[in-house]
């Protein structure tokens, strides 16, 4: 049970705007109107936490403080031909609401969604199944296995894109 959320995406993440195959940066995001990637990227892991949170019981309530480090989502360029993933990593702290002790300390998660590409992109984007709703969505589940789970959410995505993000 949560009593309280915070997110943290901190300002001296570095955003990328290019439309290239793998710009750099620590935000690349392009599933909103163009505007403050920060505030689009806090409000998809906010969205994502309470959406876990409600689904969780427990018998003393937490605050969950999340810290993004990277949420790589795909260009357009790289949506519409080669594809990718979505590499997605945080810090997830929870403490006791009342006086802020730490209850468990810091972990990292570290996650990876394959993307979609070419026509199964468009054809989602029709469906609304858009690269928002699937984030947001699989993010919900890496929340809850990292808040369930003994030793938290264990990435199990291995492939090319996977590997690539890694280094």
């Amino acid at each position: 049970m949560c009593a309280r959320i915070t997110v943290d995406v901190t300002r001296s993440l570095q955003v990328s705007e290019k439309n290239t195959y793998y710009p750099k940066g620590d935000i690349i995001w392009r599933g909103d109107l163009y505007g403050d990637r920060y505030e689009q990227v806090k409000a998809i892991i906010a969205q994502s936490s309470e959406n876990a949170a409600a689904t969780l019981t427990g018998s003393r309530p937490v605050h969950m403080h999340i810290q993004v480090t990277r949420f790589h989502a795909l260009t357009e360029k790289a949506r519409y031909s080669t594809g990718g993933v979505h590499n997605i990593n945080f810090f997830v702290t929870l403490l006791d609401p009342v006086i802020g002790a730490t209850l468990r300390p810091a972990r990292l998660v570290e996650s990876s969604l394959d993307a979609l590409k070419g026509q199964a992109a468009i054809q989602a984007d029709q469906r609304g199944d858009t690269q928002k709703f699937r984030i947001t969505s699989f993010l919900t589940q890496v929340l809850q296995a990292d808040l369930t789970q003994p030793n938290g959410y264990d990435d199990q995505n291995s492939g090319f894109f996977v590997a690539l993000n890694r280094n």
